[in-house]
């Protein structure tokens, strides 16, 4: 390869890019591989869908940038208006940014001044969960739990309060599935209480986990407690979804699932589904209309309502409602989970598989009846990817432990994936973990 004058988060090289389509990606080399991850989980309607391609091009010819301060475009208008006709009723405003750590940012900044606005100034504290990722922005990172993301640039922030992730499947006690959501929901109102409720503003949380948890999802007891906790106490409801939501866990918001409305909601990831840059808060609009008449939102960016990646997102949108792509993710993802299991079945050192729809992954461990992790120096997060890599299956894993120690990966194509295809994944999955077992010397 010839020197690069790019640098992202390594050293690391991978080949240079030629085409896509669907749910593959040719190198130049010729390679063709399956994109089991969807990238970052963000190319949910698949590559070169040619009508997203023919909305942005039309678009292109009309005009690719209108500042918001300037003028007001159709494109904006629109997906603003698709989105909240999606949303629970009130969640119907629309504030647009170009990716998920500038929607979580977003509202952050937003819930504050809602709270000075709203005569409520002691209230600043946004707690949240470890492990859990919500953005790589400073505000963002204070509300994230995840070590080697975090550590290095705590001194330029303000720690956020963190309750544990729900991660029921690692408990061994003898309460039902019902009573451990019920006790992880109960250290929120814990936290509050410890805190101070008049000082905390918010709770943020992903329904169902992305990179830092790998597609956790906690018992159903767990997400109408957390609701109830901070009705009680006046708090918002932050809810990332970033990485769950526009349909990847087969509902249009993963939050769906258990008919929890939020008060503000992030999205990004599958929302412009690698087509152009794109995200949002999605906010109550009682609440956009008491900062609106404080004096207004002191918060943008300059590509905030892009036409032409808003023509990009709404075109995105209209392609999961003509494939039914939502109930495809709901099937699909019950074939890959069960595939999966079975593969737990057949390899002892899998200890879990779970998630929602195509927000699916597995975690590797050294004993099932302790959960312990894998030997930290068989660095398996990384060397799993690598055979999957080298057998032209692209997945995405992390290290579960707080980014310290454990082993996920999510399995998460996009969401046109057919039952072909599933087998495809998982045939590939399974050879690579006999090649892993015998590397790492651990029995199938």
């Amino acid at each position: 390869m010839k020197k690069s004058n790019l640098f992202y988060q390594t050293r690391q090289r991978r080949p240079e890019v030629e085409r896509a389509e669907g749910i593959y990606i040719w190198g130049k080399n010729g390679e063709r591989f399956i994109d089991g991850s969807s990238g970052a989980m963000v190319s949910n309607i698949g590559h070169s869908n040619p009508n997203v391609l023919a909305a942005m091009k039309a678009q292109m010819d009309s005009a690719t940038f209108a500042y918001r301060l300037h003028f007001e475009n159709a494109a904006a208008e629109n997906l603003a208006t698709a989105i909240a006709e999606r949303m629970p009723e009130g969640l119907n405003r629309v504030f647009f940014v170009s990716g998920g750590s500038e929607a979580m940012e977003s509202c952050i900044k937003f819930a504050r001044q809602w709270a000075l606005a709203a005569g409520q100034a002691s209230r600043w504290k946004v707690i949240s969960r470890f492990p859990s990722y919500h953005g790589s922005t400073l505000g963002a990172l204070a509300i994230t739990g995840y070590g080697p993301l975090t550590d290095a640039f705590k001194p330029l922030y303000t720690d956020m309060p963190k309750i544990p992730a729900p991660t029921c499947y690692l408990d061994r006690d003898n309460l039902s599935d019902h009573d451990r959501g019920l006790k992880y929901a109960e250290m929120l109102r814990d936290e509050i209480i410890a805190q101070g409720p008049e000082t905390v503003m918010a709770f943020a949380m992903e329904p169902v986990g992305g990179a830092s948890t790998g597609a956790l999802v906690a018992p159903d007891s767990y997400y109408t407690r957390i609701r109830e906790i901070c009705d009680e106490f006046g708090i918002l409801l932050i809810m990332d979804e970033v990485m769950s939501g526009v349909g990847r866990t087969g509902a249009f918001m993963a939050s769906e699932h258990w008919n929890v409305r939020p008060d503000l909601v992030a999205v990004s990831k599958g929302f412009g589904a690698g087509y152009a840059p794109l995200g949002a808060m999605i906010a109550d609009e009682g609440m956009v209309e008491t900062v609106l008449a404080a004096g207004g939102f002191a918060h943008g960016h300059t590509y905030a309502g892009n036409p032409l990646a808003c023509s990009a997102g709404l075109a995105v949108l209209g392609e999961i409602d003509r494939l039914d792509l939502m109930s495809n993710a709901a099937a699909m993802g019950d074939t890959l989970m069960a595939g999966m299991r079975d593969l737990m079945d057949r390899y002892s050192f899998i200890g879990d598989v779970r998630g929602k729809g195509l927000l699916t992954a597995f975690e590797m461990v050294s004993d099932r009846e302790t959960m312990a992790p894998l030997p930290k120096a068989l660095n398996a997060y990384d060397r799993f990817v690598e055979i999957c890599y080298a057998r032209n299956l692209i997945t995405y894993s992390r290290r579960t432990r707080g980014g310290i120690d454990g082993d996920h990966f999510l399995i998460c194509p996009p969401m046109i994936v057919t039952e072909p295809q599933v087998g495809e994944i998982l045939s590939i999955l399974d050879d690579s973990l006999k090649v892993f077992a015998t590397e790492a010397g651990l029995e199938g």
